[in-house]
């Protein structure tokens, strides 16, 4: 990450270094500026490990997308409801458990943000999650760098 960057230490401060870097045709800073945004709020949010950080910045990170697709302003309203029931990592092991894909991936990918999906984190946390989401996970991550789910 360009140290420019690492110094920003409000979300104001990345979304305009984000917003000036798309408009001088450099979207790579842009994106890491968006990145940085997405660890503040992790941050803020209070995780208590690095799991529960990266599944929070999963999170951040997918509304982010939903933000910039909408135009508005717009919450993951039904992970976070999921998430003040039974905590990010329960939250997190039950989107990936579910039969359908979870919907994100898909949006994630085609911004370069895959390492932000439920299942790379899982992957990368095996020793927090159960042995299906973990299998469940790499079946997953498998398929799509195979290209059938894209």
């Amino acid at each position: 990450m360009d140290k420019r960057i690492q110094r920003l230490d409000t979300l104001k401060k990345c979304e305009n270094f984000a917003k000036n870097a798309k408009e001088r045709g450099r979207p790579d800073l842009a994106k890491e500026a968006r990145q940085r945004a997405v660890q503040l709020r992790a941050e803020e949010h209070g995780a208590h490990s690095v799991a529960e950080k990266e599944a929070l910045q999963a999170v951040y990170a997918y509304e982010d997308l939903l933000t910039n697709k909408n135009g508005r302003n717009t919450r993951a309203s039904r992970t976070w409801q999921m998430i003040k029931r039974h905590g990010i990592i329960e939250a997190v092991e039950r989107a990936v458990k579910r039969d359908a894909v979870t919907q994100g991936y898909t949006m994630l990918a085609e911004m370069g943000l895959e390492e932000h999906a439920f299942e790379a984190v899982i992957l990368r946390h095996p020793e927090v999650f159960s042995q299906e989401a973990v299998d469940i996970s790499r079946e997953r991550l498998a398929e799509w760098s195979n290209g059938s789910d894209l």
